[in-house]
């Protein structure tokens, strides 16, 4: 997928959550199995296109450092930070006269306070600042940076976030002569969505539902119809094991949860930071690596507000194509 969405001129990014689960060797050597994975489908991707390519690395995981590492070692051209504050222990990320370093820093924040710590830390600590930053907002699928009663808050929409992370990114700009771009992301789902918050401000927009239905997605069929059969009350904010809330597709693993019922497990090691694993109903990395490969009662789906209008499966060329048409299509009619 990631090299698909490069080849059409999109910015194609891995996902490394639980990435090393399929190895063979996962229940041993977790931390080795999650950098081969990485290191693979890095060279794969790079091997199917020379377009750009990211990671999204989630600042909670405990192998988050090592996963940093082997991104910038395999040459990635963007690393997304989020699931937390990027702040300690990155100067692998700086470039310096020693070595030439091709990956951008973007951390990925849900207020305009997050990304004021994040880059006064960086100024202070590092006399450098992260290259671009992706706000998300609330529609957003997976987990999400906001307290549940901020989810629904008209306080809290995209649409009122994403100028105040505008503003607040400005100052440093100035001060380290550089732009830095503002991507928007989290039910971004039309090409018109993407004119209404490039008219905003942004300068890029970050989406997952859509792509979630194209026929380059390694999700299974089973997966991919989760999105496809889905109503629009379907999408329920969960509260998750790692303590944050996140928006789902319900299912039947869902409503056992919620019921009270535990899913044992077998925790090989602490993958989360966050996790209070003695504690927790079911493993969230098991969840969502048996719901992608389309064993959906051992998991469920994670996805954005919008997935309920998924109705088909198509290839990334046609939806890139049908972005890039409805985009076209506003601006042209708001210019009449």
């Amino acid at each position: 997928l990631a090299s698909a969405v490069a080849n059409a001129g999109g910015i194609g990014v891995i996902a490394t959550a639980g990435i090393g689960m399929l190895e063979p060797d996962f229940a041993t050597n977790f931390s080795l199995a999650n950098r081969r994975a990485l290191q693979k489908e890095i060279r794969k991707a790079r091997k199917m296109t020379k377009g750009i390519i990211g990671v999204n690395i989630m600042v909670a995981l405990t192998d988050f450092y090592n996963l940093v590492k082997v991104a910038v070692d395999e040459g990635v051209d963007l690393v997304l930070m989020g699931a937390g504050l990027p702040l300690r222990k990155l100067q692998m990320l700086l470039p310096d006269k020693l070595r030439d370093i091709n990956a951008k820093i973007v951390p990925i924040v849900s207020s305009s306070r997050a990304a004021k710590i994040i880059f006064q830390y960086w100024q202070k600590n590092y006399n450098y600042v992260p290259d671009a930053v992706v706000v998300e907002g609330p529609l957003a699928g997976g987990h999400l940076g906001f307290k549940r009663e901020q989810i629904d808050d008209p306080d809290y929409t995209l649409e009122k976030i994403l100028p105040e992370v505008i503003s607040t990114i400005k100052p440093f700009e100035q001060r380290f002569h550089k732009k830095i771009p503002v991507i928007a992301a989290g039910g971004i789902y039309t090409g018109a969505d993407i004119y209404k918050f490039m008219q905003l401000g942004a300068q890029g927009v970050q989406m997952a539902t859509r792509f979630v239905a194209t026929h380059e997605c390694d999700a299974s069929i089973k997966f991919k119809e989760t999105y496809i059969k889905s109503k629009k009350d379907d999408l329920v904010i969960i509260d998750s094991p790692v303590g944050l809330p996140g928006r789902a597709i319900r299912n039947k693993f869902l409503e056992e949860v919620s019921s009270g019922v535990r899913k044992p497990f077998k925790c090989p090691w602490k993958c989360l930071r966050t996790c209070d694993f003695k504690k927790a109903p079911y493993c969230i990395a098991l969840a969502l690596t048996n719901a992608q490969q389309g064993k959906l009662e051992d998991g469920f789906a994670f996805a954005g507000a919008n997935a309920y209008r998924v109705d088909k499966i198509i290839s990334v060329k046609e939806l890139m194509a049908t972005l890039t048409e409805e985009y076209k299509k506003v601006a042209y009619n708001l210019s009449q």
